[in-house]
């Protein structure tokens, strides 16, 4: 009998896929549900930071998925999205990708004076998920259109929520954990405006925002956005927060990872 280990890996598959869009290369990871689709295809969830998160959303869904009726987790593609490279080029490849392009940046003093690279490349790195990506995993495997999500954390979770604010229709359903949205003086709370007078009624999205009860500042800038997210007056996406109780920025995902997927699974 095959053990729990090759299972898991016989479901899945991977290469590094170049993007014209952003001129780098990025490890792509895909775990495939055992049994076949249905005719409406598999729910897919994008995973951002993949080199460190996939292995646990994919665990989460194999594991839970067994048993449906219970954990509320069912068979979905898991797809993790991973910079190629050093460690150190990774972390400033993931300060590019992840920020949104300003005239102009302000650093909170613990990072002043360390070497970020570039800032800015939000864009290209969404059009790289929505055009070149997303049409290569759409004709690999058979995809629910109309339920798809996107994880990020950290700064992986700043791009979720800035895709949501910016392109809403890219994905249903968002999962932002630890977002940072201290980024360039708080600057994420000011996209709400813009998603409230973009957003239509009939194609309403669905936010999951988590941090841990000991990350500070970042407890604070979540409830904040969430606050003002509830009181914009054309209100078209369902939010929720969870705070993880005694857990920190980086014990915080695989406390959260089962949470966010029954979110996404409510679609």
């Amino acid at each position: 009998m095959n053990s729990a280990r090759e299972v898991a890996l016989a479901n899945t598959e991977e290469w590094i896929l170049h993007s014209k869009r952003t001129d780098n290369s990025y490890h792509i990871k895909v775990a495939l549900p055992p049994f076949p689709p249905n005719q409406e295809g598999y729910p897919i969830i994008y995973i951002l930071d993949g080199n460190s998160y996939f292995q646990f959303a994919r665990d989460v869904v194999r594991l839970q998925s067994k048993n449906a009726l219970k954990t509320f987790v069912n068979d979905a593609i898991i797809v993790g999205i991973g910079h190629t490279g050093e460690d150190k080029d990774v972390s400033k490849r993931r300060f590019h990708d992840f920020t949104a392009p300003a005239e102009n940046y302000t650093y909170p003093d613990r990072l002043r004076g360390r070497d970020l690279g570039e800032h800015g490349g939000a864009e290209r790195f969404l059009a790289f998920i929505q055009e070149e990506l997303k049409p290569e995993i759409e004709s690999r495997y058979s995809i629910h259109m109309e339920r798809q999500a996107l994880f990020g954390h950290s700064l992986s979770g700043l791009f979720t929520l800035w895709t949501l604010f910016k392109e809403p229709y890219a994905f249903q359903t968002y999962l932002a954990v630890s977002p940072s949205i201290w980024w360039n003086n708080h600057e994420m709370l000011a996209f709400k405006d813009w998603f409230s007078d973009q957003a239509k009624e009939d194609k309403k999205r669905r936010l999951f925002m988590a941090v841990g009860e000991l990350e500070g500042f970042m407890v604070d800038d979540a409830r904040k956005l969430l606050e003002q997210l509830r009181a914009t007056q054309r209100l078209f996406v369902d939010c929720d927060l969870y705070v993880a109780h005694e857990e920190n920025h980086a014990s915080v995902v695989p406390t959260v990872m089962s949470r966010a997927i029954r979110f996404a699974n409510e679609v």
